[in-house]
């Protein structure tokens, strides 16, 4: 039997750690999928385990090249942002991955903005709200002024997607989508590396940046293998839309983040927008998208275990609620993080709450990034695109558009095997066979 032609892709969420192999026609055909109990950073604070996630990469990568079924033609990579991997000289990770919601110094964070103009002044420049350690350039920052020792020892810091790859080419490199996403690195007017980042040397530990469709050609157990860059997720899975979708649209991507892009809002970031939390992206394409963000999967997951505990029910429970517009009542309805949860007369009452108070800041948050040109659509993907009480409560938030949920499986890690299509697949580039659910406002606008 001939082997099946696929791309690897390996989808590092900040939850859940997956690889994929799609075939010729972006259908999936292997999968596999992981979580990891979090370690303990030098500080005591939680993050990711570098090295059980190298691990868990590299016996991934002989699994999928030892089945015969299938020719594995190229691999790449999509990861979460704002988390760097730091490197020695013999390429061995020096400290954790520290975790983007580590606490940041406010005496460090004083420091910065003071010498380089001020926030507003470096936010504007970099399209980056002041975030601290989500801004991944402010944790070098923090390394060479409070770990100088580990600091010193640093070759290379590359963001995740980056190093992951580095596991399978032995190639340190940079990427744009990674260094374009609220790191504080870029200056969006120069399109180069701001200012502070030459004057703190921190441009000797970046490596060079390589085009986010560029290949590099390796031999893995014995067979030649292409392997991109590795892209951010959120980037990443904004391009099967883009690829199939030429009128304006919204793309509301959920997850541990739901983030809100509008890639044809061209307008420059204003001050409020800014101090909203609004950012840019820059795609794979080089182009910067305009975008708002939300906590929101977190915000949820959280609320789903104080429910369960609270009415006795599984944390799962919320896959059986069916939505019921009688459970909210405009008149009134509170905040759910305000009220007592011995309030609400049924789990079912109280998840409705949550959603709608999810639905309220999503609303605010996707606002935001509309342009004075016409969008007419919405898309959501990721796991609240299965949730039909999201859905509904979006689709009245928005109830002068078009709402949809989007039946695109695991779109981050399409999006990486789409950005070096020419790389691996004969087939012409795929973009017109996305399932679309439409969403009829059943409730009076939110």
């Amino acid at each position: 039997m001939t082997p099946t032609p696929v791309i690897a892709i390996f989808d590092i969420g900040k939850t859940n750690k997956k690889y994929f192999l799609f075939n010729e026609q972006y259908k999936i055909v292997f999968e596999r999928s992981v979580k990891f109990n979090e370690t303990k950073d030098d500080d005591g604070f939680a993050c990711d385990d570098v090295k059980e996630l190298r691990k868990w990469v590299e016996k991934g990568i002989q699994e999928i090249l030892n089945l015969a079924q299938f020719e594995v033609r190229a691999l790449n990579f999509s990861a979460y942002g704002a988390s760097f991997v730091h490197i020695d000289t013999k390429g061995e990770p020096v400290g954790p991955l520290y975790n983007y919601l580590k606490p940041y110094p406010k005496i460090l964070l004083d420091k910065f903005y003071k010498t380089y103009g001020g926030e507003l002044l470096v936010s504007v420049a970099t399209a980056s709200p002041v975030l601290g350690n989500l801004n991944s350039g402010m944790q070098l920052y923090w390394l060479k002024y409070t770990k100088g020792s580990l600091f010193g020892r640093i070759q290379y810091s590359m963001h995740l997607p980056q190093y992951i790859s580095f596991l399978v080419t032995g190639k340190a490199q940079s990427e744009i989508t990674s260094l374009g996403c609220h790191t504080g690195l870029w200056d969006f007017v120069k399109n180069d590396y701001h200012q502070w980042v030459k004057a703190e040397g921190i441009t000797d530990k970046l490596p060079p940046i390589s085009p986010s469709d560029e290949v590099t050609e390796v031999i893995v157990n014995r067979k030649m293998v292409k392997v991109g860059p590795g892209l951010h997720d959120s980037s990443s899975a904004l391009i099967p839309y883009r690829a199939g979708f030429k009128e304006p649209f919204v793309l509301i991507s959920t997850g541990t983040w739901c983030i809100s892009f509008n890639p044809f809002n061209k307008e420059p970031l204003t001050e409020e927008e800014l101090q909203e939390g609004c950012v840019y992206y820059i795609g794979y394409d080089g182009e910067p998208v305009k975008a708002s963000r939300l906590f929101s999967g977190n915000q949820h997951e959280q609320a789903l275990e104080k429910l369960a505990s609270h009415f006795n029910m599984t944390f799962d429970a919320y896959r059986d609620v069916t939505f019921n517009p009688a459970l909210i009542n405009h008149h009134s309805i509170s905040s759910f993080s305000s009220r007592e949860l011995n309030s609400f007369r049924s789990y079912n009452e109280a998840y409705h709450h949550l959603m709608y108070e999810i639905i309220e800041q999503q609303k605010k948050a996707t606002t935001l990034i509309l342009s004075n040109q016409k969008v007419s659509r919405i898309f959501v993907d990721g796991g609240f695109s299965k949730n039909t009480i999201y859905m509904q409560l979006l689709a009245a938030a928005f109830a002068d558009m078009e709402v949809y949920a989007a039946s695109i499986s695991q779109a981050s890690a399409i999006g990486a095997a789409m950005a070096i299509h020419a790389h691996w697949n004969k087939e012409p580039l795929w973009g017109n066979t996305m399932e679309l659910t439409y969403y009829k406002p059943e409730m009076a606008n939110l």
